[in-house]
């Protein structure tokens, strides 16, 4: 079903006009709450309650805007109010956890490869979790779901300068946590006195 298809199902009043809404788009909206909120079981129901808020809200749809764009919006609004309320609680990566995750989930993966994916999904995760909430959404959104500038400011309700300021400011943290997290590294396995 093309993208303005599934726009006119969800404006529709039946319930099961809805249900290719969810289908279509509920692996990039778990996949943006995971990522927002850094727990499986917060993303569904995060990913839960957008849908139920699009449903709730559908006669509020404008057509002429894209519907992936205002389907992702209530999920980051969401996801955003959920972690402000919640501020000084840090998420963890549980491990357990993460071996749920459909990215890693392959049809005969490797030991190694399972903890190496696990390892660096913790680490990302954990990257993201020191972000604020709106430079984490813009990060997501641009990195995770391709979102263009454009579309990263139409889902946050802000200016394409913002969302670019956001991301530079996103990208330095980042790099600032990464290049500290190589260096502890190092030092540990003794490769700095090399």
């Amino acid at each position: 079903m093309h993208e303005s298809d599934l726009g006119h199902a969800a404006r529709d009043d039946a319930p099961d006009a809805f249900e290719a809404v969810v289908e279509a788009y509920q692996r990039p909206i778990y996949n943006l709450c995971y990522r927002m909120l850094g727990e499986p079981g917060a993303a569904e129901d995060a990913a839960q309650e957008t849908f139920l808020r699009a449903f709730q809200h559908r006669a509020s749809y404008d057509p002429a805007r894209p519907f992936k764009t205002w389907l992702l919006s209530i999920a980051s609004h969401y996801c955003v109010d959920r972690l402000r309320r919640r501020r000084l609680i840090w998420l963890s990566a549980d491990d357990d956890l993460l071996l749920d995750h459909p990215s890693l989930t392959e049809s005969s993966p490797r030991p190694e490869t399972v903890v190496i994916r696990r390892e660096e999904s913790a680490q990302i995760q954990q990257f993201l979790d020191g972000l604020r909430p709106q430079d984490r959404c813009a990060i997501i959104l641009r990195y995770w779901h391709g979102l263009s500038y454009v579309e990263i400011a139409a889902v946050l309700g802000a200016t394409v300068a913002s969302v670019k300021s956001r991301l530079h400011r996103a990208r330095q943290t980042l790099a600032g946590a990464l290049t500290h997290t190589m260096g502890r590294e190092l030092a540990h396995s003794g490769m700095a006195e090399v």
